[in-house]
C-alpha cells in the first residue's frame, strides 16, 4: 500500500506535525486491516469507491463520531492523491465520497474564576519541577500555543528585549507572541536553573515529552475543574475564549493562535454568544 513512503512524504515534504502523522498512520492501518480481513485486498489499485463506502458505513455503525470519520476520509483523500502523484493509480476512489455531516459543538474551556484559582491558590511546591510545571500552565493559558509547539520551544526563541516568544507552528510557520513581564521573569529563572537548549526539560535535563506535559496539565486542571477533558488543548480553547470575552479582536486571536483561516478561530465566537445570552437572560426585565 506504500504507506511508509506516504508518511515520509507527509513528514518531509508536507511538513505535517508528528501528531498529525500519527493520526494518518493509524487511519491507514485501520483501513488496511479492513481491506485485508474483509476482502483479502492488499494493493491500493484494487481499492474501489464501494469498498471505501463500506468502510465508512462500518465505522458509523460502530458509533464512531462523524467528526472522527471525516478525519479518516481526509486521510484517505490525501493518501490517494499522493498515489496519483506517484503514478500508482490514475483515478482516486475518493472522488464521489461525501463526508457525513457533523453537528457544531462549542469549544470546551475552563472558566476564568477557575483559572484564577489555579494560578493564585494552588500550591505547586518548591524546586525546579514546580517552577517548570507552573510556567507550562501559564504559557498555555497566556499564549494559546499548541502542545507540540510548547515542547519544542528553545531558549533562543525567547526575546527578552522585545518581550516576545518565537513559536514554530504547523508546517514550519513562525509567529511571534507577546509575553508579560512576570512570565519573562519566570522563564529567565527557569533557564538559569537548567542546562539545555530546550526551555522545558525533565529533572535529568532531557527535553520534556508530550505525555509528561499532558499528565501534568491533567493533574493541575483536575484540582479546579470537573471537565471530562483536561488537556493542553483545553487551555488553548480557554485562552481564545477568555480573550474574546474580554473584547479582543478576532483577527488578532487568529494570528496569536496561528490559524491559517479565520473560520478556524470563529468556533470561539459561539462561546462568547452563549455568554451574551446568559447575561441578557439574567439582566433584561422581560427576558
Amino acid at each position: 500500500m506504500q504507506t511508509k513512503k506516504f508518511l515520509h512524504y507527509l513528514k518531509y515534504e508536507k511538513r505535517y506535525s508528528a501528531h498529525t502523522i500519527t493520526s494518518y498512520s493509524t487511519d491507514l492501518e485501520q483501513f488496511t486491516v479492513f481491506l485485508s480481513s474483509e476482502y483479502n485486498i492488499r494493493l491500493a489499485k484494487e481499492v474501489s469507491f464501494q469498498l471505501v463506502r463500506n468502510w465508512i458505513a462500518k465505522l458509523l455503525n460502530s458509533n464512531i463520531s462523524s467528526r472522527s470519520v471525516n478525519r479518516k476520509i481526509t486521510t484517505l483523500k490525501t493518501y490517494f492523491r499522493f498515489l496519483i502523484k506517484e503514478d500508482v493509480i490514475r483515478v482516486s476512489p475518493m472522488q464521489k465520497i461525501i463526508s457525513p455531516k457533523t453537528s457544531k459543538r462549542l469549544a470546551v474551556f475552563v472558566e476564568e474564576v477557575k483559572m484564577e484559582k489555579l494560578l493564585r491558590e494552588i500550591n505547586f511546591g518548591e524546586g525546579f519541577l514546580a517552577k517548570r510545571d507552573r510556567l507550562i500552565l501559564e504559557l498555555f493559558y497566556f499564549t494559546g500555543i499548541r502542545l507540540s509547539e510548547l515542547i519544542n520551544l528553545k531558549n533562543k526563541n525567547i526575546d527578552f528585549s522585545n518581550s516576545t516568544i518565537l513559536v514554530l507552528g504547523k508546517r514550519n510557520k513562525e509567529r511571534l507572541i507577546p509575553l508579560t513581564a512576570d512570565v519573562l521573569l519566570k522563564i529567565k529563572d527557569l533557564i538559569s536553573s537548567q542546562q539545555s537548549q530546550f526551555l522545558f526539560t525533565t529533572n535529568k535535563k532531557k527535553q520534556i515529552s508530550t505525555k509528561q506535559v499532558y499528565r501534568l496539565v491533567n493533574k493541575y486542571l483536575g484540582m479546579v475543574t470537573t471537565l471530562d477533558k483536561k488537556s493542553p488543548h483545553i487551555l488553548r480553547h480557554t485562552f481564545a475564549t477568555h480573550m474574546l470575552n474580554n473584547g479582543a479582536d478576532i483577527n488578532a486571536i487568529k494570528e496569536l493562535l496561528g490559524h491559517a483561516n479565520l473560520s478556524a478561530t470563529q468556533v470561539y465566537t459561539h462561546n462568547t454568544i452563549e455568554k451574551l445570552k446568559t447575561v441578557y437572560n439574567q439582566a433584561h426585565p422581560r427576558a
